[in-house]
Formats: structure tokens, C-alpha cells, sequence
């Protein structure tokens, strides 16, 4: 009767081992959504936050580790400009415009300390992160369609509101290999390199920004092996 039920405390012991263990080491994924607002940077706009538009998010995140993450997502996002506003671009001539911009793009996220629920070997329950990822950005007619790849710099902050839930939020800068995000009619077209530089590489090209509020669900414990009980 005693090695029973030293057996059964033991079994028990190991278990609660596990789950506690489980527990730190979080979650495999997380699915969300957010959203916030949008700006665009080119020629008919050069300040931060001027016209402003909205923007949502669909979002899918693995975790790596409790500091590494790869983030990906689709979102969609309004900008619009007006050059009337912009110091030394077209003065003889006001020219504005408004589109939607369709992205999807995967990112990478760098924990400035370990994430998790369980304060346990550094880690927070809040926590800072940079980002940095490669996308593809798409904004339809009535101008003409254009595609162009985007690069998002930028860094966010996250919570753990529960075992399974986070919130956050999240500033990036989007670099796209496009000088024609901004010609969204034939009129506007003067938007496209108005002082013929032909910049190379990021040079003379258009940008936008994307700051977002954020929910995500975590899914699809962690293995859990406590010598060999799973």
C-alpha cells in the first residue's frame, strides 16, 4: 500500500512538472487581427501623419522561441497625399490623390527579453521587439495596377492579457521599390519622378507607414517531455 502510494504521489509530481512546464514554454502559434492607421511618404506628402487614413490586418504568428518570432500577415491599407502640402515639390501645381493598398509579406520579430506568462529565466510578460520582413504590395486601378516589393523596419510591444491572449502594438515603416503608389489617375501621373531623377535602388521611391493596435490567440501547446511522460 505505501510504494502504491508513493508511486501515484510520484506520477502526480511528474505531471504537474509537465504542465508547469508546458506553461512556460507557451504556445507554438498565435492568429489575430489588428488595426490602426495609415500615411504615406512620397511626392505629395513629406510629413509624418499627415492625411491619414485606415488600415486592418490579418495576422499568423510562430513562435520560435520565447524571443523569435516569424510573423505572417495580410493587410489592407488607405493612403492618400496632396502636394500642395509638400515644400518644393510641384509649387506651380497641386495635384492629389487617393488608393487602397493591398500587402502580404512575412516578418521577423527580435525580443528585446523572453516572452512569457511565467516569469521565469528573463522572461516578461511585456515585452519590446524590432521587425523587419520583405512584402509584396499591390494597389489596384482606376490609374493602373501596379505590384512592388516593400520592406517594413520597424517595432512593436506585446502583452500577455492571459495564458492565451496577447495584445500589442506595433510602428513600422514600409520601403517599396514603387515611385507610382501615389498615381492613383491618369492626371496624377506627374507624380512619377516629377523632377526626372532616376534614383537607384530606394532612391526617389515611395513609402508608407502602418501603426496598428493588435489581439492575438495562442494555439497548439508545446511538446511536453518530462522523461519520456508526455
Amino acid at each position: 500500500m505505501f510504494h502504491m502510494a508513493r508511486h501515484t504521489l510520484t506520477l502526480l509530481f511528474l505531471l504537474l512538472c509537465c504542465r508547469l512546464a508546458g506553461q512556460d514554454e507557451g504556445y507554438l502559434m498565435e492568429f489575430g487581427l489588428g488595426g490602426g492607421a495609415s500615411f504615406y511618404l512620397g511626392d505629395a506628402n513629406t510629413r509624418l501623419y499627415r492625411n491619414t487614413n485606415g488600415m486592418a490586418s490579418l495576422m499568423a504568428r510562430y513562435n520560435v522561441n520565447r524571443r523569435f518570432s516569424l510573423k505572417a500577415g495580410f493587410s489592407a491599407a488607405g493612403i492618400s497625399g496632396d502636394s500642395s502640402g509638400s515644400f518644393g515639390v510641384l509649387p506651380e501645381e497641386r495635384v492629389s490623390f487617393s488608393r487602397t493598398l493591398y500587402e502580404t509579406g512575412i516578418q521577423a520579430e527580435w525580443g528585446f527579453c523572453g516572452y512569457s506568462m511565467t516569469p521565469w529565466e528573463g522572461c516578461h510578460r511585456i515585452a519590446p521587439y524590432g521587425i523587419a520582413g520583405l512584402g509584396l504590395v499591390f494597389a489596384p486601378k482606376p490609374a493602373s495596377d501596379e505590384f512592388a516589393l516593400c520592406i517594413p523596419l520597424g517595432m512593436g510591444v506585446r502583452y500577455k492579457l492571459s495564458e492565451r491572449v496577447n495584445v500589442g502594438a506595433e510602428w513600422t515603416m514600409r520601403f517599396s521599390s514603387s515611385d507610382r503608389l501615389d498615381v492613383a489617375s491618369p492626371e496624377g501621373s506627374v507624380l512619377n519622378d516629377p523632377f526626372l531623377i532616376s534614383g537607384k535602388g530606394m532612391k526617389n521611391k515611395d513609402s508608407y507607414s502602418f501603426t496598428m493596435l493588435f489581439i492575438t490567440f495562442d494555439m497548439f501547446r508545446r511538446p511536453c517531455d518530462c522523461n519520456g511522460i508526455k
